[in-house]
């Protein structure tokens, strides 16, 4: 198996934030966010595999958010593939601050993502 991996880079903005996206009261990075980037970079990881035509589906989630991030912060979140059974591919996913030195790099998030490949239009087709 190939290993499938990406690193995005993110910084919080006020529209990141829990106090933004509903999920808290605090101008901190919100969890909401934090899952659809830990997907984007699964996705990102995923996409030079899939045949054409298709794409992947998110499908089941596990997130461990573990550190607050303050407006400003940098985050480099990651997704490496850890199993695949034909379609189903699953990732594991972590979020750390980004910069400064080892010893500065906190942890933010860590977690599994499973994506199922399916045919796009065929997929859309069933709604």
């Amino acid at each position: 198996m190939t290993e499938l991996h990406a690193t995005l880079t993110f910084a919080v903005t006020d529209a990141d934030t829990a106090e933004a996206v509903g999920s808290g009261s605090l101008p901190v990075l919100g969890t909401p966010r934090l899952l659809a980037w830990c997907e984007a970079a699964t996705c990102r990881a995923i996409e030079a595999s899939l045949p054409d035509g298709s794409t992947s589906v998110g499908t089941r989630i596990a997130l461990e958010h573990l550190v607050a991030s303050p407006v400003g912060a940098a985050l480099e979140v990651t997704a490496t593939s850890v199993y695949v059974d034909g379609r189903l591919h699953r990732f594991s996913v972590a979020a750390r601050h980004a910069g400064g030195t080892a010893k500065d790099t906190k942890v933010v998030a860590t977690g599994e993502v499973t994506r199922v490949v399916v045919d796009a239009e065929r997929f859309m087709g069933r709604l």
